[in-house]
């Protein structure tokens, strides 16, 4: 299962109705870093046949195959931090992250 938070759900619905279109949008993994994985995140405007889907918050998830495994479970929030602000992930399957926080591993 992957979730949101209401306010992360806000903030992709807010660039959905934006963009004027999109399904939902695809949390995916990619090999980057110094801990060897990174978050990936896209707007999904055809999805695709092999992608698990997931609802939250009248929000539509999309998940690729190979990182469906990385990312069962993961709660998705979105915060503001003075100037700083995006996505903040909690995963349970995460085993430790780099210094700057920009890549993990499981």
């Amino acid at each position: 299962m992957i979730e949101m938070t209401e306010r992360a759900a806000q903030h992709v619905r807010d660039f959905l109705d934006n963009r004027g279109k999109g399904e939902g949008i695809r949390v995916g993994i990619r090999t980057a870093g110094c801990s060897g994985l990174a978050y990936v995140l896209e707007f999904v405007d055809t999805p695709d046949e092999n992608d698990t889907r997931y609802e939250s918050r009248d929000v539509s998830i999309f998940i690729d195959p190979k990182s469906l495994v990385y990312l069962d479970g993961l709660l998705m929030d979105y915060e503001k931090e003075g100037l700083n602000e995006g996505f903040k992930f909690s995963n349970p399957n995460q085993k430790g992250e780099c210094g700057c926080g920009e890549s993990f591993t499981v």
